[in-house]
């Protein structure tokens, strides 16, 4: 018998994909929730049943508790899974959730409100007697208590977002002149995610490994650890890569780590599935990080390793059973891999790259798994997470996983957008991750962007030249045409009108004038939300200075200034939503 009748899963993309297939393998319907902007989403079509709960911004949408817990209550749902982001780890929707006759599928309130504080978590874990990174244990209220912990605890220091994760809400301080700038910012961002602004600092430890365990634990006293993931290949403190195991940890190690973990979830009375995170240093110390209280996105990995369902353990546990295996029954076998397949481009500081995905064909074969949120036509919006899909793949051992890997991204097509399709065939052929190196400095290298490019446009579809009268001038155009039940795309170059180039001059020079020297304008590289502005008209900036934070697909984007000038014309303010190639301020030189 079914443990629930119906359950409500309060997100979206992939993740709620993989969520209704489980739920659909334990006789359970399931009930999706979309935004006016999800409507033609995958994760709606997945679904038994959908309900609208507003507008495209998550604010009134997806992190709306009030609209979530209607459509529930409309649907007759009896349990509500969170997924991961939006509101899975806000303890007070998993209080609503209760409160309003729902089953919570996930672990709580009380553990997500004290590991959701990460000064709370680290006062608790110290308490329990679990290593923690030397820091402070309460938030920090100024850029001068950075520089007096940076002369105590020694420098470099991190500023972490106290309700954060994910990367939010973390600046790296190497010297005291930074200390100002990264509190501000890290403050900024915990504002804008977390809704909470506390900082807290820590010792950064130089390159570490970023190593995390998964855990189990229901409702009767019971705890296992599934092993550990190894997450350090990220950039901007965002996770790109994850395997496991770990290159770094041997049977001993696993073992130590995994007593860490399960102590950890025993100290806060923790049911569900959970993750402990932690950094390893390169004199093998292991330190813990935070408790991410929910599924994590790289869960994929352990079920290839340990052929468990996680979610399925998740729905089994809120419905009050017992875990069914005991830590001497699991067995990790082989090796798994996963890459995060991000609507990002590598060769522009990764900045988000949202739009229409013209064409789409999923690679397969043994060992292969794909999660994915998206379909031929589906729109990838700026309103979201960047992320589109996940590729896993599972091996007899590591390399074997990794030549399988790129087996796998080379068969995976993605047209109309930009995305690390490229960038991970660039980073698995890279030296370092072939000998399973942390990789440090070459993920945001200018070497490795310029290859994962040149990859990006092998995959390129061919493109045809029609010839016919014109000024010389090309333009593409994309059409679809389907063959024996398969869809192409058909890219054609054609030529431009005459005087096309002509026309195009005239408005390029009306442009610059009209802004000064084109090459001074400042424009937004991608639709979002200035955060902040850093200067005022006038102020005298030096090349790269900051001008303006610009947060876009859940990602804070600084956008700096060209050349040494004058701010003039600065033409936005901090809550302004921008648009692509919208003007920020012109730079402006004497004799300009």
């Amino acid at each position: 018998m079914a443990p629930f009748s119906k359950v409500l899963v309060a997100n979206r993309g992939e993740i709620a994909v993989r969520i209704f297939r489980t739920l659909r393998e334990l006789g359970i319907g399931g009930v999706a929730v979309y935004s006016e902007a999800d409507r033609s989403s995958l994760h709606v079509a997945a679904a038994d049943e959908a309900y609208l709960i507003g507008p495209g911004p998550a604010a009134e949408s997806y992190l709306d508790p009030d609209r979530i817990l209607e459509a529930a209550t409309r649907s007759g749902a009896e349990a509500v899974h969170p997924g991961y982001g939006f509101l899975a780890e806000n303890a007070g929707f998993a209080r609503a959730v209760s409160r309003a006759g729902l089953v919570w599928i996930g672990p709580p309130a009380d553990a997500i409100e004290t590991m959701g504080s990460k000064t709370a978590a680290r006062k608790q874990m110290l308490a329990a007697g679990v290593p923690v990174v030397p820091g402070t244990t309460e938030p920090v209220t100024s850029a001068d208590e950075v520089v007096g912990l940076g002369d105590e605890l020694g420098w470099p220091l991190a500023i972490k977002a106290a309700a954060g994760g994910g990367g939010k809400g973390f600046r790296v301080v190497r010297e005291a002149t930074e200390a100002e700038r990264a509190f501000e910012s890290a403050s900024r961002e915990g504002e804008a995610y977390f809704s909470d602004p506390a900082v807290y600092v820590e010792r950064y430890l130089e390159d570490p490994r970023h190593v995390e365990v998964q855990v189990l634990a229901d409702a009767h006293g019971n705890v296992i650890h599934l092993g550990e993931r190894d997450c350090t290949i990220q950039r901007r403190h965002q996770k790109l890569v994850e395997e496991t195991p770990s290159p770094a940890v041997d049977g001993e190690l696993r073992k130590r780590i995994g007593e860490i973990a399960v102590e950890a979830a025993r100290a806060v009375r923790y049911r569900s599935a959970g993750t402990i995170e932690g950094l390893l240093s390169r004199e093998g110390e292991y330190f813990f990080l935070e408790m991410n209280t929910r599924i994590q996105v790289e869960h994929t990995v352990t079920e290839m390793a340990t052929g468990l369902d996680l979610v399925r353990e998740q729905v089994l546990i809120a419905a009050g059973e017992p875990l069914w295996l005991r830590q001497e029954d699991v067995r990790l076998t082989g090796h798994a891999l996963e890459c995060r397949i991000n609507a990002e481009d590598p060769s522009n500081g990764f900045l988000p790259s949202p739009g229409r995905i013209t064409s789409y064909r999923e690679p397969g074969g043994p060992g292969v798994r794909v999660d994915s949120g998206v379909t031929p036509g589906s729109e990838v919006q700026s309103l979201y997470d960047p992320l589109v899909a996940k590729l896993i793949v599972h091996g007899v051992d590591r390399e074997h996983a990794r030549r399988r890997m790129l087996r796998a991204l080379g068969e995976y097509e993605i047209g109309g957008i930009t995305t690390l399709l490229g960038f991970h065939r660039a980073l698995l052929e890279h030296p370092c991750f072939v000998a399973g190196e942390t990789c440090h400095g070459v993920v945001e290298s200018e070497e490795l962007a310029q290859h994962a490019k040149d990859l990006e446009d092998s995959l390129s579809h061919m493109k045809t030249t029609v010839p016919a009268e014109s000024d010389g001038r090309l333009r593409e155009r994309v059409s679809t045409v389907e063959l024996e039940g398969r869809r192409f795309e058909v890219t054609t170059l054609v030529p431009e009108p005459p005087y096309a180039d002509l026309a195009r001059r005239r408005r390029e020079r009306s442009a610059a004038t009209a802004h000064g020297a084109a090459k001074d304008a400042v424009t937004t590289p991608m639709q979002g939300t200035v955060l902040a502005v850093e200067v005022s008209e006038g102020d005298d900036v030096h090349a790269g200075q900051v001008i303006c934070v610009i947060a876009a697909m859940k990602m804070e984007n600084e956008i700096t200034a060209p050349r040494d000038g004058t701010v003039t014309e600065l033409s936005v303010e901090p809550g302004q939503p921008v648009t692509t190639g919208q003007v920020v301020c012109v730079i402006a030189q004497d004799g300009d």
